[in-house]
């Protein structure tokens, strides 16, 4: 039995998430169907993170296992002629059967990215989170820093989490104002705030609901320094609410 580890990209938006559901519909389906359909078996595929509906990727990792003996490199071109434009394979290569894309991971890392302005680009409204007001970036660079370290992440998991512990440690976590964000050799002008969080791992709905507390502090709802007492709360209900999906990126998985 052969291992073969898979890096994709893929935009979210018609998806119902990473994870295999029995309606189908999400990455996981589509990538099982397509791998199946050029091995003749029914192979396994673990990912290393189980995005959400709507979540974006440019660093996904994904193992299966199979008896072809179709080199790795040649599922590449295989399954990017089968698959649909917004999945795409970007490397391939062969593993060994004690890689876990999940639990090998040591680092990953997000973006979000949220437009500051009142007027919106008629081509990111997929990718970008419209607040529709002015936030006060320095308010969430200073309640921000609340948030590195090991803690209890509790105050910010998502329902459903099946995370055996809430414990994460946070590297970093940068909040940036931009410009212009480049599209299609063009660039897009407008004021844009980029969240970047940088962590051992994530609690389900994590980043989300850290940025959508953010937010709450940037419109001035919750004071900097409620952050950290949101942190310490462990509780939920404390905190903001959860960000829209579409602003979030898996960026990279470090092993």
């Amino acid at each position: 039995m052969r291992y073969i580890k898979l890096l994709i990209e893929y935009d979210g938006t018609n998806y119902l998430g990473w994870q295999t559901q029995k309606s189908g519909g999400t990455i996981q389906d589509i990538l099982i169907n397509r791998i199946s359909s050029i091995t003749g078996e029914r192979v396994r595929l673990t990912g290393a993170s189980r995005t959400d509906s709507g979540v974006h990727a440019l660093g996904q990792v994904a193992v299966f296992n199979t008896g072809s003996e179709l080199p790795a490199d040649v599922f590449i071109r295989a399954l990017n002629a089968k698959l649909p434009h917004d999945i795409r394979i970007i490397r391939t290569e062969e593993t060994d059967g004690d890689f876990h894309p999940r639990y090998r991971a040591i680092r990953k890392s997000y973006f979000y990215l949220i437009s500051n302005g009142r007027l919106q680009s008629a081509f990111l409204h997929k990718y970008i989170w419209d607040t529709k007001t002015t936030l006060d970036l320095e308010l969430m660079k200073k309640a921000s820093s609340a948030l590195l370290g090991e803690h209890d992440f509790s105050s910010f998991m998502g329902s459903g989490c099946s995370s055996r512990h809430q414990v994460r440690t946070m590297y970093s976590l940068n909040i940036t104002r931009l410009e212009e964000i480049s599209f299609m050799t063009a660039a897009i002008k407008g004021d844009f705030i980029k969240i970047r969080l940088d962590a051992n791992a994530f609690l389900r709905h994590m980043v989300r609901n850290i940025v959508g507390t953010l937010v709450e502090i940037g419109k001035g709802k919750i004071p900097p320094e409620g952050l950290h007492e949101i942190l310490l709360s462990r509780d939920r209900t404390k905190a903001g609410p959860t960000a829209p999906a579409k602003g979030l990126f898996l960026e990279e998985i470090r092993y």
